[in-house]
């Protein structure tokens, strides 16, 4: 896909780990959200566990489901392998934009959530907006969340499609595109 310096493409060029769990989590937030919105909405829990889990991952960098998807076969983008070869955990040397979009992708989808709960389940609309977007983000590469991080100024620890990967700050060192 076509990459200007003012639009940020994560690479869809394989399944990477990372992109595989973005896509299962969209996939279980747009069913969580739609079982809490048509059948009971005590099955918002189920986005609220998503977003405690996309927290955890960003503050630890261990992922449940990246741990799975490793076992079968999948590989990491920013998996941390000096961590451990045996378990995946996801890159926390810094806060990079990928790691950003955990943090925030998991407070947003977790207050609302409980918002829905105690205010209004029009905030349902948000979860799965957000489910949707993720989906959209795995398949095509484009995350407005992410570019959002982007115009800020958050730095990608994947190279945007299209463009070679930046030498790393802290070891001068390449980072895989």
């Amino acid at each position: 896909m076509p990459e200007s310096s003012r639009v940020y493409w994560v690479p869809t060029h394989r399944w990477y780990i990372e992109r595989t769990v973005w896509l299962i989590a969209g996939l279980v937030l747009l069913a969580f959200t739609a079982l809490a919105a048509l059948v009971d909405p005590r099955w918002v829990l189920g986005v609220i566990a998503t977003g405690i889990a996309s927290v955890l991952v960003a503050l630890t960098g261990f992922c449940i489901v990246g741990n799975v998807l490793r076992r079968a076969g999948f590989t990491p983008m920013l998996g941390d392998s000096a961590r451990s070869r045996r378990f995946y955990f996801m890159q926390t040397d810094r806060w990079f934009l990928e790691r950003r979009i955990y943090l925030a992708v998991g407070i947003n989808i977790s207050v609302a959530s409980i918002l829905s709960l105690v205010h209004s389940p029009w905030w349902l609309a948000f979860t799965g907006f957000v489910g949707g977007a993720m989906v959209w983000f795995a398949v095509t590469g484009f995350c407005i969340m992410a570019n959002g991080l982007y115009w800020l100024g958050a730095e990608p620890r994947l190279a945007p499609q299209g463009r070679p990967a930046a030498p790393e700050a802290s070891s001068g060192r390449q980072v895989p595109a």
